[in-house]
């Protein structure tokens, strides 16, 4: 099963996040759109602006389910080995969940200030089929 990521090129958290995920699952289940690759987000009916809410978690097999922001974040890491006792975990415990959701959006409205940008987006190792105008959905 694949999963598409669009996460913000240009962010320096965002892109070492997704280079971690690189080398964690070496694209067997999830590939990579910049959220700059306007052609690549048409092909899921996502505007930039649709972005600006977060990350955003596409299943590939139904492009219609999907997740963004820290509920896309907690799929990532429940879809990762033995990643689903942690979220599991997280998700029980009273109050966490609350807590996460507000701590994503702060670091999310103030990514660049505390993480800094990038000049160019970042181009993933395992990017998804619909980068750059190519797209066999």
């Amino acid at each position: 099963m694949t999963y598409h990521v669009i996460y913000d090129g240009n962010c320096n958290l965002c892109v070492t996040l997704v280079q971690l995920l690189e080398i964690l699952d070496q694209g067997h289940q999830f590939t990579y759109i910049p959220m700059q690759d306007e052609q690549g987000l048409s092909h899921f009916a996502i505007t930039p602006g649709e972005c600006n809410l977060g990350m955003i978690l596409i299943d590939g097999n139904q492009p219609n389910h999907r997740w963004q922001g820290s509920d896309a974040a907690e799929e990532i890491g429940r879809l990762l080995p033995a990643g689903g006792i942690f979220v599991a975990t997280y998700r029980a415990l009273p109050g966490l969940k609350w807590i996460g959701d507000r701590l994503y959006e702060q670091v999310r409205d103030h990514r660049y200030l505390l993480f800094g940008k990038r000049s160019t987006p970042y181009q993933s190792t395992y990017p998804s089929c619909c980068t750059k105008g190519k797209c066999n959905l």
